[in-house]
């Protein structure tokens, strides 16, 4: 589901949905519309932000209908992403299935996945000001980077339990965790970097590769003073420093695929190796498709998602490639009493 929400976050932004609602109501945003007077009043308030006026002026309630309608999915969903996390939990807790070690960690995460809603409408809020058409890149990049931490949570909890103890793994596996890790930082550095991108829109100017108007560094790179606020306010140098990290990223995750097929035995660190390397090659390809075509916003939101796909095999990897730690000993003997305190028919099948 959380998956599903990057997904829906980046067809949002793609057809400018995000501005459309300008309340946070918690609770009774849940609800959509149901007369012609409550559509009237938020169609009159969005056509007081600049972005109808600048943007979309003269659109009819029908018009802001459609931008209306995928704009409350997005919110929907993440109301519901909190309810299929909390109610289970309640329920798993109450039967006395979840071990203590784990409320802690299941707390904060509902706790964080609550205040993301809140950063979510932080962000929103910010498009509301005046001559602004879309959301600050900033606060879009804290969004994404909330809702990266939050899935790399989840997998990284769902992976410690159905693996709490690391695979006997050969001395080479050492230089293939180390390209994963680096890989990881790369290719997260890539994606907050792209959230830059679709903040400033800059995907919509040098639409060629692998140059930049017929330059390697674009003209204009460090236009900005002070010169780090071209890394983050800059087009040009936006885009360059985002197609630069996805090379390397890219180019790291090959690199780890390589020595795994090479130097890993066939299991699952092996398969997660190889997986890493077939999507990042075909997250750079389908990110020079969107370049190249100009962001159409089919083409951009599979982009953002499979940018998901490209950190679950990270996820999956680095899990796999784990050292044994003084713990990891101990999580298996309690899973294996877990196990064999349950009657044979309460076991998971494989």
């Amino acid at each position: 589901m959380v998956w599903a929400m990057v997904a829906l976050g980046g067809a949002t932004r793609l057809t400018g949905s995000g501005l459309s609602i300008m309340e946070w109501a918690p609770f009774r945003g849940a609800l959509p519309p149901w007369t012609e007077a409550e559509w009237q009043r938020l169609f009159g308030l969005y056509r007081t932000i600049p972005q109808y006026e600048l943007v979309n002026a003269g659109i009819d309630l029908a018009g802001f209908k459609q931008i209306f309608w995928l704009e409350w999915a997005h919110r929907l969903w993440g109301r519901l992403i909190g309810l299929a996390f909390l109610l289970p939990l309640v329920w798993f807790v109450l039967k006395g299935m979840v071990p203590r070690r784990l409320l802690p960690r299941l707390g904060v995460l509902f706790v964080l996945g609550g205040m993301q809603g809140a950063i979510g409408w932080f962000m929103v809020a910010s498009g509301f000001e005046a001559d602004r058409t879309a959301v600050s890149a900033y606060r879009l990049v804290a969004h994404l980077a909330m809702a990266l931490g939050l899935y790399s949570a989840l997998v990284w909890t769902a992976l410690g339990l159905l693996r709490p103890a690391p695979q006997a793994l050969p001395p080479g596996a050492r230089a293939v965790r180390g390209v994963a890790h680096a890989a990881a930082a790369l290719l997260l550095l890539a994606m907050l970097a792209g959230g830059f991108v679709a903040g400033l829109k800059a995907g919509f100017s040098y639409n060629s590769f692998p140059l930049m108007d017929g330059r390697l560094v674009p003209a204009g790179y460090a236009d900005l003073s002070p010169w780090v606020r071209n890394w983050f306010e800059n087009i040009p140098a936006v885009q360059f420093d985002h197609r630069l990290l996805a090379t390397l990223g890219g180019l790291a995750g090959l690199a780890a695929a390589g020595l795994g097929w090479q130097r890993l035995p066939a299991g699952l660190a092996r398969r997660a190796a190889l997986g890493l390397g077939a999507a990042v090659a075909l997250q750079y390809a389908l990110g020079v498709a969107t370049l190249l075509l100009v962001v159409p916003v089919w083409l951009g939101t599979l982009h953002q998602a499979t940018a998901v796909l490209v950190l679950t095999m990270v996820l999956v990897l680095l899990h796999a490639l784990r050292r044994p730690g003084k713990g990891a000993g101990m999580m298996a003997e309690r899973a294996a009493g877990a196990m064999a305190a349950r009657p044979a028919t309460e076991w998971p099948q494989p």
